[in-house]
């Protein structure tokens, strides 16, 4: 068990807010070791332990989650502020194995709150640029309320990220992109790349079908990773 200082937190999204996480005592980095896209299990006081995909590389100074609000296990730390402590119970998960995908395009396919170990992944291979191909992100949302990291995705895509985001209800939204699920994007993309790997998280319904749909395309099994 080790205690995380929260040193910030945004709201990313609606009902989602991020939270930056500090080991206490620790002043410029966090130390802490893990693989892109690996999953933290942390403990607000008087809760269950609950899981939250790590958002940040392994290189970055400070730790960073997200957390919806929502009924169950981690309820409590969405309503806590900076400066309070939660523990940091265990890192869970085989995370994405990037370093055997090196020259190779890579396909980020997110929903929701999914995109926070896919942003892991990409901060680690955005710091590496030269040893990939091809970046493409795909992600979807309910509606573009729900989106996280907008200034950031911004960013992505001046350094060459190509971002593709579509929602599955804009009814009532100032929406003009593509509408529907995140998997319809993928017939759109892959064309045009050259030995791609796909690297999904979402929903285990998501997940399913856009294994079942890459699978249809021509991926083998090892070359649609999952985190976890």
């Amino acid at each position: 068990m080790r205690p995380l200082v929260i040193t910030r937190v945004r709201e990313q999204a609606r009902l989602i807010r991020s939270f930056d996480l500090m080991p206490a005592g620790a002043e410029t980095t966090h130390g802490i070791a893990y693989v892109p896209g690996q999953v933290a299990v942390l403990q607000a006081p008087g809760e269950e332990p609950a899981y939250f995909a790590l958002a940040s590389a392994p290189e970055d100074p400070e730790l960073e989650v997200l957390v919806k609000n929502k009924a169950g296990a981690g309820t409590r730390i969405y309503g806590m502020s900076a400066g309070e402590q939660i523990d940091l119970l265990d890192i869970a998960g085989h995370g994405f194995d990037l370093e055997s995908q090196r020259n190779k395009d890579l396909v980020f396919v997110a929903m929701g709150t999914g995109v926070a170990p896919l942003r892991s992944a990409l901060r680690h291979v955005l710091k590496r640029k030269p040893d990939f191909g091809q970046l493409v992100v795909l992600y979807g949302a309910r509606t573009p309320d729900d989106f996280c990291f907008r200034t950031e995705t911004e960013e992505w895509e001046a350094v060459g990220v190509e971002l593709r985001q579509v929602v599955s209800r804009p009814d009532g939204h100032d929406w003009s992109g593509p509408t529907g699920y995140v998997q319809s994007l993928l017939d759109h993309v892959l064309p045009d790349l050259h030995s791609p790997i796909a690297l999904i998280c979402g929903s285990l319904e998501m997940m399913g079908q856009t294994r079942d749909r890459l699978q249809q395309m021509g991926f083998k099994p090892n070359e649609i990773l999952t985190n976890y």
